[in-house]
C-alpha cells in the first residue's frame, strides 16, 4: 500500500491497482486539485476544501456519510462526528472514515472538531493501524487536543493533515506544534508511505509520519 497526501487533508490510498481518494479540494483553497483516476471517493463533509470528487477522472465510487460501505474489496466505515465542540451548531456535521484495506485500519479523521474522542466514537471505530489527523486548529482541533486524542486512539502510525503549508490561502496553523506534543520535533518530511501489514505489526507504536506535499 502507498500512501500520498496532496495537501490540506486530501490522501491517495493505492493498493495495487485500485486507487482510494479522501477530501479531494477544490481550486479555491490555493493548492492544485487531484484529477488522476479514482476507483473509490471518500468526503468527509461538504466544505469546498473537501469535497470536489468531480474533479477526479473516472466513474469512481463515492461515499458522502455516515454507513458501512463494502466495494472492491475496501470495507469502510462512515461514523458520524461534529465538526465543532459545540455539538455542530457552528460547522455542522464531520463523518470519520474507518477504511479497511491490506488487513490495514485507517482512520481518516476529515475537519474533526470535538476536543475529545466520545466513548461511542472510540468504540464504533476500533484498533487502529494509521490515523490521519488535522492538527491546524482554526477550523478543527489544534495540535494539543490532536495529541489527546493519539493518546485515546493508540495508533500504530499518526499522519498529521490539515495545516499550514506553502500556497494554502486557508488560515491554520503549522504543523511544528503538533510535532513537539508528540515528541517528533525531528521527523523528516518523506514523498510518500509505503508500508505492509508487517511492518505495522512490527512498528512501536505513536510514530509520526510526515508527509510532503505531492
Amino acid at each position: 500500500m502507498v500512501i500520498t497526501w496532496l495537501g490540506q487533508a486530501c490522501f491517495r490510498i493505492q493498493s495495487g491497482d485500485l486507487t482510494l481518494v479522501v477530501d479531494p479540494f477544490s481550486k479555491d483553497i490555493g493548492l492544485t486539485p487531484p484529477r488522476f483516476r479514482a476507483d473509490i471517493v471518500l468526503v468527509t463533509h461538504s466544505h469546498y476544501d473537501h469535497a470536489n470528487a468531480e474533479s477526479l477522472a473516472g466513474e469512481p465510487f463515492v461515499i458522502t456519510g455516515p454507513g458501512e460501505y463494502e466495494t472492491k474489496g475496501i470495507s469502510v466505515c462512515g461514523i458520524e462526528t461534529f465538526h465543532d465542540a459545540a455539538g455542530g451548531k457552528e460547522r455542522g456535521m464531520n463523518t470519520i472514515y474507518r477504511i479497511e484495506v491490506e488487513n490495514t485500519s485507517i482512520l481518516h479523521m476529515g475537519d474533526f472538531g470535538e476536543p475529545q474522542m466520545r466513548a461511542e466514537t472510540l468504540d464504533e471505530a476500533g484498533d487502529i493501524d494509521i490515523l490521519m489527523i488535522p492538527v491546524g486548529g482554526k477550523y478543527t482541533i489544534d495540535s494539543s487536543e490532536a495529541a489527546k486524542i493519539v493518546k485515546q486512539i493508540e495508533p500504530k502510525i499518526v499522519i498529521p493533515m490539515h495545516y499550514k503549508i506553502p500556497g494554502l490561502t486557508v488560515a491554520l496553523e503549522s504543523v511544528e506544534a503538533f510535532l513537539k506534543e508528540m515528541g517528533a520535533s525531528k521527523a523528516e518530511p518523506q514523498e510518500k508511505l509505503t508500508i505492509k501489514k508487517k511492518d505495522i505489526v512490527e512498528s512501536k507504536g505513536g510514530g509520526v509520519v510526515l508527509l510532503k506535499v505531492s
